[in-house]
This record gives structure tokens, sequence and C-alpha cells, in this order.
């Protein structure tokens, strides 16, 4: 479930209009995916406290923008903040239990494939910030009608494309704060891919040979 809600997040708006799918649908597959998060870890009291009070807070804040049109720039960052805590959290736990993972099963491969796709959600996420509190960080992006809604699209763009190391070029960071975000982020994908990548091949290779 989690990486069905993690594939709902990155792609649903494919199939739902763009304005509906970022007012609602969005926010909802988050708070499912934080959820699911929550379940998953229910076994360390110390991570399950924390991912759920995170999760009662995004809740909580994601309720106030539903009902309130007025944009409250400091519960938007500590929305943003919970987001990027949750994400690294998850991303490290992945990475914890497929390093100490005995045996190469089809949830092992799931878990590698749902850290992948978080380490892009946490790029993101961060990269939103650094918009927010340093505005024009970042060159090349179109804003259209709903400037909010394609900004977001757009840097979520460009955090799988950096992490993926592709680099097309047509949205750059400009200022320093963007930049070393920008290469923090493909250093992670990078480490990520290669050591996480021999680690799990290594373990096959060992399995199929007993």
């Amino acid at each position: 479930m989690f990486l069905i809600t993690l594939f709902a997040i990155l792609f649903g708006s494919l199939f739902v209009p763009n304005i509906w799918f970022e007012n609602w649908v969005s926010p909802i597959l988050l708070i499912s995916n934080l959820a699911i998060g929550v379940v998953l870890v229910s076994k360390k009291r110390f991570l399950y406290i924390v991912l759920l009070v995170l999760l009662i807070l995004t809740f909580l804040i994601q309720v106030r923008d539903a009902f309130t049109e007025t944009l409250n720039t400091s519960l938007s960052l500590l929305k943003l903040a919970c987001y990027f805590l949750f994400y690294a959290i998850v991303s490290l736990e992945i990475i914890k239990q497929v390093a100490k993972a005995k045996s190469i099963k089809s949830n092992v491969i799931l878990g590698l494939i749902s850290g992948y796709i978080s380490l892009g959600l946490l790029a993101f996420f961060m990269f939103l910030t650094i918009e927010i509190i340093e505005p024009n960080s970042f060159s090349g992006l179109v804003l259209e009608v709903d400037a909010n809604l394609n900004l977001k699209e757009q840097l979520l763009y460009f955090s799988y494309v950096t992490l993926l190391t592709i680099g097309y070029g047509e949205i750059v960071p400009v200022s320093e704060l963007a930049q070393k975000g920008a290469i923090l982020v493909a250093l992670i994908g990078q480490f990520y891919l290669v050591i996480l990548t021999a680690i799990v091949v290594g373990k096959y290779i060992n399995q199929q040979s007993e």
C-alpha cells in the first residue's frame, strides 16, 4: 500500500484534472501515505510516536488549508517540515531494513523502490521550502494561471530529474542554497543506487549460491 500511494502521488495528476488533484486528491494521498508509514513502524515505539505526531500536525494543517483561502506561510513551512521529516525517517528505515535483510525477497525489492521514490519526495519538499523562503531560487519555472500549482508540479519534476541525475537543464537552481540542495540530492541519489544496489545484488548472489 505504501508503494501504491507513492505512485498515485507521482502520477495521479495524469488521470485527475490538475486543480482537483492538487487541492483534494494529492493531500489525501499524502496523508494516507503518512498513515501507512506510521503503521509500518508501529513496532518501534519512538519512531511510531514521532511519525504519529507528524501525521496529526500535517492533518490539522491540511484541514485548515482546505477550509481557508488565506495562505499562512508559517503553517505552510511547518507542513513542509513535517513531510520532510517523515520521508527522511522512512527513507532511513527502509535503507536499514534493506541493509539488514538476510535474504532477498519481493518485499526487499519493493522496499528498495519505495525508498528511492521517498527520496524524490524528500527532495521535492526541500526545494519547495527553498523556493518559499528564497523566491526565484530556480530559473526556468513557467508559472501560468495557477502559479502555486505549476510551481509544485515543476519542482516535483525537477526533484526527480536531479535525483536521477538526468539534468535536462530547463530548470536551473540559481541561488546558492538551491544549488547546494541540488548537489546533495544528486549525491544521495547516486549513493543510494550504487551502495544499496551493490548490497542487494551481493546478497542475492550469495543466496543463489547457498
